[in-house]
């Protein structure tokens, strides 16, 4: 954050900001919405033509700030992609004309909106945090020499390096298979020496099927004393075991729902976020009358004061419609104001996309609430009043009950 110059009174302001991380861009991301005003340089052609009639072009750097129409988040290339109508003439561009903008680390950009409420002040608050940042790393690896080392933060799981290696089997009399056994293992080595900052990491999982991560570990602590590499000499506590079903990336979520593991990791922020949602689908089928799920059941739960946890996806208050949009700032607000404890679960995250299927909104009660009969009745006139809407902004239905929950997914 370079400079913030948001009022007091209407909300209406602008920021200057630097993205510096994955993690940044994660956020810039978040905060970009259709409306707003982006101001940032880009390389326009521009073609000139001379007294003769020739004509020659070149790119030329210059600032532009468009309305956001369209804006995406490209997870490989790690930038933000935004276009809309120019908004501020220049010798170059004319005013209206559409243009693409790329915001990337490193590169200033100032956003202005109309209003920045509360959800959106938080996120500027968590991106610059100097404590935040990523809080635990993980490999998952198999024994056919495949392997992910990941970093986690909040918001993200980024792949720092993916290593596949060839191990042949194993045969009498040839040493083939351990040589490349050791190659993947040196591999897994170097990219966590590499990529994971123990000063700021938590917790390093590794996780494989079979006896491949024990191995790994032995491997690791030997050639550490023999290279004497105080990284992990002095971390080697920080390092947690556990199965996973493959090397795949996606073998990561599945680590990270089971409740053995969990239990180890409750210090770390995602794992906090899946520990929560787990809780609140083991309370559909055990106490279905203190798990709610859909915005008119927890808006009448929070009316009751009964909230004891919100989670909400990030993906609703990326909506393009105001109407929907404000109505969750409000719930967010109002759980808070009400002593309850808000998660808001990111879309690139499984727990995300899983609460996202049941509505993209839940709550956990203090106490039961068992009148649904009166709760279906009001769900279904917000549905009607508030159908259309939900249709153009790709949020699901939110008239199901929490016993009702195998019907509706």
């Amino acid at each position: 954050l370079i400079k913030r110059n948001i009022s007091a009174k209407n909300g209406s302001g602008m920021v200057l900001l630097r993205p510096e991380s994955t993690e940044d861009m994660w956020h810039a991301y978040n905060l970009l919405q259709v409306g707003d005003l982006v101001r940032t340089t880009t390389l326009r052609k521009v073609t000139r033509e001379s007294n003769t009639g020739s004509t020659s072009s070149q790119k030329v750097r210059l600032s532009l700030t468009i309305e956001i129409e369209r804006v995406d988040f490209d997870e490989e290339a790690v930038a933000v992609r935004l276009s809309g109508p120019n908004r501020e003439e220049s010798d170059h561009v004319k005013l209206g004309a559409y243009h693409t903008l790329t915001l990337e680390q490193n590169k200033n950009f100032s956003l202005e909106k109309q209003i920045w409420d509360q959800i959106l002040l938080d996120r500027i608050d968590e991106a610059t945090n100097p404590e935040r940042g990523s809080e635990m790393a993980a490999v998952v690896m198999a024994a056919t020499g495949l392997a992910h080392v990941c970093l986690m933060t909040g918001p993200l799981t980024i792949t720092k390096a993916r290593i596949d290696t060839n191990i042949p089997k194993k045969r009498t009399g040839s040493s083939q298979q351990s040589k490349a056994t050791t190659k993947f293992y040196e591999a897994i080595y170097q990219a966590l020496l590499r990529h994971v900052d123990f000063a700021v990491i938590k917790v390093v999982l590794l996780a494989s099927p079979g006896f491949v991560k024990d191995d790994f570990f032995k491997y690791l602590l030997e050639e550490s004393h023999r290279r004497n590499d105080r990284a992990f000499i002095e971390n080697k506590g920080k390092f947690v075991l556990t199965n996973a079903s493959s090397g795949h990336k996606h073998a990561l979520e599945e680590v990270l729902s089971d409740s053995s593991v969990v239990g180890k990791l409750t210090q770390v922020k995602v794992v906090r976020e899946v520990e929560v949602l787990n809780r609140f689908m083991r309370m559909i089928d055990t106490h279905p009358d203190k798990a709610y799920y859909g915005y008119a059941h927890v808006k009448r739960a929070d009316d009751e004061l009964a909230v004891d946890h919100l989670l909400v996806t990030d993906g609703l208050f990326r909506s393009a419609t105001i109407q929907v949009r404000k109505r969750y700032v409000e719930l967010v607000e109002s759980v808070r104001e009400h002593g309850g404890t808000v998660h808001i679960l990111s879309s690139m995250h499984l727990s995300g996309q899983q609460l996202a299927q049941v509505s993209g909104v839940a709550a956990i009660l203090r106490y039961p609430l068992p009148d649904l009969e009166e709760l279906e009745e009001l769900a279904a006139a917000a549905a009607a009043t508030l159908g259309s809407t939900l249709v153009t902004s790709n949020v699901a239905p939110d008239i199901c009950s929490a016993t009702q929950i195998a019907v509706c997914v």
